[in-house]
């Protein structure tokens, strides 16, 4: 069983514009959808799609639009105690595929939120195989407090803990891999974009098998997904750090995967981009149900490519 964790859910809105996004200015849009969204919560839709197990676990009030929302899918849930409405994001999206996504920060969850959170977690996990703790954090959340899930879940289960595959971005991502924290706070897995693999080689003081001295690589997020060399490369310091696997989404060029066994690269056929939003949690839903199924690394990158490349060639946040 999967377990997702959404720390900040959030209803997807994604406006479809005619043409290129003009900002400062007055457009009309071709449609307008909402959906259900969340990075763990698109993790947990597509596994169930896939007809395996998950719990998708989320903060949010009963009487949310959230929930009745997933309702009708029939994705089993469960809701933890929150303070406030479920926040929206909004996508909005060219012809092209461009998008542009406003997000909305969440309520702030308070200490006994967060306690109440963490003990839901610890007893779904008890049946999961991989824990997926995915998405930004609310305002008031601390930043590390990932590492601390981690660290708890692994201390109360012990031997029976699941893995952990940690999707985030900015300061949560960065707290999730400071060189500071020990092995039992660490991920098993990781899945950044190139931005974001290049977000944490310049804030971890991680040095690249290869790099000058202790000099940190300047690469860019574009330089890295256009590069998927360089994307190994960088990746791999985090598994010798003791990472177990690194997937490294690169956008249209497709995705990379680091283990201690060694890299492969994977690409998709071309195809017309609809909506990017949602297409990096296809991929992470992928490749845990390709290791669900007990299949080697590079047929769980191939996955992870295929349930990539689907959803970024569909609309909105559709999985």
């Amino acid at each position: 069983m999967i377990l997702t964790v959404t720390v900040n859910p959030s209803i997807d809105k994604t406006v479809e514009l005619a043409g290129p996004l003009a900002p400062g200015e007055v457009q009309r849009a071709l449609r307008a959808t909402a959906q259900p969204g969340g990075k763990g919560i698109n993790v947990s839709t597509a596994v169930f799609a896939a007809g395996q197990r998950t719990v998708a676990l989320f903060p949010a009030r009963l009487e949310d639009p959230l929930l009745s929302m997933l309702s009708p899918t029939g994705l089993p849930t469960v809701a933890s105690p929150s303070p406030g409405a479920v926040r929206t994001n909004t996508a909005i999206v060219s012809p092209d595929g461009q998008t542009t996504k406003v997000n909305e920060p969440g309520p702030d969850l308070a200490d006994e939120h967060l306690t109440l959170l963490l003990d839901l977690i610890t007893e779904h996990a008890q049946e999961a195989d991989w824990l997926v703790l995915a998405g930004s954090l609310p305002p008031s959340a601390p930043a590390d407090l990932y590492p601390r899930i981690i660290r708890e879940v692994r201390s109360r289960l012990g031997a029976h803990a699941p893995l952990v595959a940690l999707d985030t971005s900015d300061a949560p991502l960065t707290a999730a891999l400071d060189p500071a924290l020990d092995a039992a706070s660490l991920p098993d897995l990781i899945k950044p974009n190139g931005h974001e693999l290049a977000e944490l080689i310049a804030a971890s003081g991680v040095v690249p098998e290869g790099s000058p001295g202790s000099a940190r690589p300047a690469v860019s997020g574009d330089a890295i997904e256009s590069s998927p060399e360089t994307a190994a490369a960088l990746a791999s310091a985090f598994v010798e750090r003791g990472i177990g696997a690194v997937l490294a989404t690169l956008g249209g060029g497709g995705a990379v995967l680091v283990t201690p066994e060694g890299a492969w690269h994977a690409v998709h056929a071309p195809i017309a981009v609809k909506s990017t939003v949602g297409a990096g949690d296809s991929s992470l839903a992928g490749y845990l149900l390709a290791a669900g199924e007990g299949l080697a690394a590079p047929e769980r990158l191939t996955r992870a490519v295929a349930y990539g490349s689907a959803a970024a060639s569909l609309p909105g946040t559709t999985i």
